[in-house]
């Protein structure tokens, strides 16, 4: 009769499996650090593992496997189920973009003999984290004949970094008086780049020097960062945390810690009876905004072409009906009980580690204000298909009524007429150059997309 919440360590589960999967989710937080680099490493995965792009294939039937890469950016994958598109399709949507530092337009500068890039912080974060951290380098630049030129910089062993200083403490009483949201102010975010003048240059030397190595390096001018999205994040991989390697320090879990899992399911996807289909979006922790975002026509688009390939005729009823009759699980983090601290959380619903993956009815703050608010209905058989298929659960909010709170996908979604529910992996240090998840909890999200993807 009771609801008892319990260690998912303490009930029967396979170890090995659990811990196996972790070692390849490490692998992908290793590799594919932004949103582009989650892109091409995916769609590798997808080729592998026989799918094939859309815009290549003429008719789809059932058991077919496609792909959609929209700006290198954001990736659908579908697999195609024995039903007809239109009777609904379950999608399972993360994103793959995460709180970083974004190289400005004009970012490069010298000031005291030292060569610095300017940054704009991209998403929420505590700004004074990010001082005093190993940092690399991540992007494109795209020269104006149209080249385009990858950057990754700073992640392998022997590979120079770059870094944030901070103020010694000794004097640094007065930036020790100010609130946490001043100690270091947006604009101080600069990345040390260099300090050695290039020779025989007796004005910003140093600056002249750090653009003689990249048009060296990379063939590009100072007006190139005009047209470049460089990414500065923690030059750290992921490793086991504690003793007994329950758990994962990585970057970017957020939501990374979502998108392998739902991937990892699409990919071994075989048979359905709705259509599955895997999202992996962009631009979340800004908004969702723009065209590789959850609010773009990306989806939309998509299933208009899986109505139009498996030989029915799209229109805008069929898609509004797809829409409507379609299920949605919105695989974004919740934030885990921390006994460090307590006080925002309130301990009968919140997220734990350990516990299996976290099934949020609903976000937002202040009122549930801008969230998603799942049915009654649609909990009730999203819990259910949980159990029948031995996924450990259990119900979450992020923190106490008006401590805060936080958005995902999902209000989009369920705009479109979608029945959809947040549930994810509950974090440790969510937002932060290094955050903690547990393996247990990874491997039961990866189960439940699974399972999901299969439901009728």
């Amino acid at each position: 009769m009771k609801y008892e919440l319990q260690n998912g360590w303490k009930k029967s589960i396979d170890k090995d499996a659990v811990f196996s999967y972790a070692e390849k989710y490490k692998s992908f937080l290793n590799e594919a650090k932004t949103e582009r680099e989650a892109v091409c490493e995916c769609v590798r995965l997808a080729k592998e593992n026989g799918f094939k792009n859309i815009e290549d294939v003429e008719t789809l039937t059932s058991g077919d496997k496609v792909y959609s890469v929209n700006r290198g950016k954001s990736l659908i994958l579908a697999v195609i189920g024995k039903e007809k598109v239109e009777c609904g399709v379950n999608i399972v949507g993360s994103h793959i973009d995460a709180p970083r530092l974004d190289l400005k337009p004009n970012p490069l500068y010298e000031d005291g003999e030292m060569a610095y890039f300017k940054t704009h912080y991209y998403g929420g974060i505590k700004k004074y984290q990010w001082t005093a951290v190993p940092l690399s380098l991540h992007g494109v630049v795209v020269k104006a004949n149209g080249e385009k030129i990858n950057v990754r910089i700073g992640d392998e062993k022997d590979d120079l970094t770059f870094v944030i200083t901070d103020l010694l403490p000794h004097l640094a009483r007065e930036q020790m008086q100010k609130k946490a949201t001043e100690i270091v102010d947006g604009e101080t975010l600069n990345i040390l780049i260099g300090s050695m003048p290039l020779e025989d240059e007796e004005k910003d030397g140093v600056k002249a020097n750090i653009l003689s190595i990249l048009n060296e390096k990379y063939g590009i001018c100072e007006e190139d960062f005009i047209s470049a999205e460089l990414e500065a994040v923690p030059a750290m991989d992921a490793k086991d945390i504690g003793f007994d390697r329950a758990l994962i320090g990585a970057y970017a879990h957020d939501d990374k810690v979502c998108s392998f899992p739902n991937l990892t399911a699409i990919l071994e996807t075989e048979e359905c009876e709705r259509t599955a289909i895997c999202l992996l979006t962009d631009k979340e922790e800004i908004g969702s905004m723009g065209n590789s975002g959850a609010k773009s026509n990306f989806l939309n688009y998509f299933l208009s072409q899986l109505l139009e390939k498996t030989g029915d005729v799209s229109s805008t009823v069929k898609l509004y009906r797809t829409l409507n009759n379609s299920y949605c699980l919105s695989g974004d983090v919740s934030a885990a009980f921390d006994p460090n601290f307590p006080s925002p959380y309130e301990k009968r619903n919140c997220g734990r580690v350990n516990y299996g993956i976290t099934l949020t009815k609903y976000t937002g703050s202040g009122g549930k204000g801008g969230s998603n608010d799942a049915s009654a209905e649609f909990m009730a058989k999203i819990r259910n298909l949980f159990n029948e298929n031995d996924v450990l659960w259990h119900a979450g909010e992020l923190g106490k009524v008006d401590a805060g709170g936080g958005g995902t996908i999902a209000q989009y979604i369920a705009n479109l007429g979608v029945e959809t529910v947040d549930c994810g992996v509950s974090l440790l240090s969510m937002h932060a150059p290094y955050e903690v998840a547990s393996k247990l909890d990874v491997y039961m999200t990866y189960k439940a997309f699974g399972a999901f993807f299969k439901m009728r």
